[in-house]
């Protein structure tokens, strides 16, 4: 179980270098409903230009089920269609064996600094940290640190939402909420789920928006703050690195 669709950089290399010299911040990508890992490659890397993507180390997966009705993005970008769970209403089916298939990407493939979803995927993106931190998922690799939600919303499960989002999940969030997006309001919602949220708004509906510069300019210091907090890792790991020489 567990597959990779076209992504930006191969997972057997090593940690891959930022222009800056440090490590870039790795994110694995979940699409949205009904579509796959390379249209979400083709939909970030195609809008966000090359300041953002060049410093992101970007891992775009399928998810695990094949799509079982029509796909909104048919005609416009090419089959096969994939979705991370089933859902009717509140009620969500095959969400523990999306769980798990997660947790086998990321064991596989990982480790990762973070996740970033669109649509269906910024809703699973949203719950993954919280569950991850009451260990109720995810618990075989190491702790996710970072959050992008393109177009997200809260879970519409209340047990997941209960378990996923209270306490407030820690994790430094960004979120992008589009005027014309259905999901705006459920996507403002979702903003109380996180202690440290910041917000690039945009005035398109829900799509993964290009960044005029004063998104990019957020993007760019959320980036900056991520890349401190990995140089700061790098230190302690090589302080204990002596130590334990020593």
């Amino acid at each position: 179980m567990g597959s990779l669709a076209g992504q930006q950089n191969t997972v057997s290399s090593p940690p891959v270098t930022g222009p800056g010299g440090g490590r870039k911040p790795r994110f694995l990508c979940l699409h949205g409903f009904r579509t796959s890992g390379d249209i979400m490659r083709t939909q970030v890397l195609g809008k966000w230009p090359g300041p953002v993507t060049a410093r992101l180390d970007l891992v775009f997966a399928d998810a695990p089920f094949p799509a079982e009705g029509r796909s909104d993005v048919d005609g416009i970008f090419p089959p096969p269609y994939y979705e991370w769970y089933q859902f009717d209403k509140a009620e969500y089916r095959n969400f523990e064996e999306c769980l798990e298939y997660i947790e086998d990407l990321i064991v596989k493939y990982g480790p990762f600094d973070g996740v970033m979803g669109f649509s269906q995927g910024a809703i699973l993106s949203s719950v993954l940290p919280g569950l991850q931190e009451k260990g109720l998922a995810l618990t075989k690799v190491p702790k996710l640190k970072y959050v992008v939600i393109i177009g997200g919303a809260k879970s519409r499960s209340s047990a997941i939402a209960e378990n996923a989002y209270s306490p407030k999940i820690k994790c430094p969030s960004l979120h992008f909420l589009g005027d014309m997006d259905f999901l705006r309001t459920q996507g403002e919602a979702l903003l109380e789920a996180f202690i440290d949220p910041i917000v690039i708004r945009h005035p398109k509906g829900h799509t993964v928006p290009r960044l005029d510069d004063k998104s990019l300019e957020i993007m760019l210091s959320y980036l900056e703050r991520i890349e401190k907090d990995l140089q700061k890792d790098a230190v302690l790991d090589e302080e204990h690195k002596e130590e334990y020489i020593c």
